[in-house]
């Protein structure tokens, strides 16, 4: 009977550790790529996008800051969504954790480029080499390598989906709408991302992709999120 009732306590403290770390990481997400990014970037003016960067230099580091958040968060919702799936199917559990581990690993890599754009921004120790023009090409470059190296994460992302969502249905007790969703955006990411790095060429068919999984993209993990803090590893704890 103990040992039951540990079993489950350990599950809600996981379920309750991922899907909180799940929810947070969605805001910091939000702030960071959805809006901070998107304001400070001009897509094909790299003057602009320089004249941005060192007018709200404290917008650029309050993103940098998230990305740290998200990049701690993540490995926590790797290790807390394994414990959670654990029981389920522990291989392809593991199998979902290292898969997240190792998109974590690669976005941090991507982040580096945002470090190389502070420091050429606020270091003129950094900069003095370049005129405007070329440190806005190499800003810009450093940005673009970042959304390079970032997709590529994606894609491993997409793998990791698609194991939490084979364990969602496996599960039993996990809405099948939710792993539904999870099976969809994991579709998403991957054709998405694999479109951005090798077919950049035809960028309306990216657009056209990401109007198919937005819904799915958006609400799968987010659903997830809610649910494992909400319900998750309450199910089980109803015994006859």
């Amino acid at each position: 009977m103990n040992n039951t009732w540990r079993g489950l306590t350990d599950q809600r403290t996981a379920a309750l550790t991922a899907g909180t770390g799940l929810l947070i990481m969605a805001l910091v997400a939000a702030f960071s790529y959805g809006y901070a990014h998107s304001a400070l970037l001009t897509e094909g003016n790299a003057h602009a996008t320089l004249q941005n960067l060192i007018t709200h230099k404290n917008l650029f580091r309050a993103e940098l800051a998230g990305w740290i958040i998200i990049l701690m968060l993540d490995i926590i919702v790797a290790w807390s969504c394994y414990l959670f799936l654990k029981p389920v199917n522990q291989p392809l559990s593991l199998l979902g954790a290292w898969l997240r581990l190792i998109y974590s690993a690669i976005l941090g890599i991507a982040v580096m480029n945002l470090l190389y754009v502070q420091l050429l921004t606020t270091g003129t120790e950094y900069s003095q080499g370049y005129t405007l023009a070329q440190l806005g090409v190499q800003i810009m470059l450093y940005l673009k390598a970042f959304d390079a190296m970032w997709s590529v994460g994606l894609i491993v992302f997409g793998g990791h989906l698609l194991i939490l969502g084979i364990l969602a249905l496996q599960a039993g007790n996990v809405p099948r709408w939710i792993a539904v969703l999870l099976l969809i955006a994991s579709a998403g990411y991957i054709l998405i991302h694999l479109c951005k790095l090798f077919l950049p060429e035809y960028e309306g068919i990216g657009r056209i992709l990401e109007y198919i999984f937005i819904i799915p993209m958006s609400a799968g993990e987010l659903g997830l999120g809610i649910w494992l803090l909400f319900r998750g590893g309450k199910v089980q704890t109803q015994t006859g």
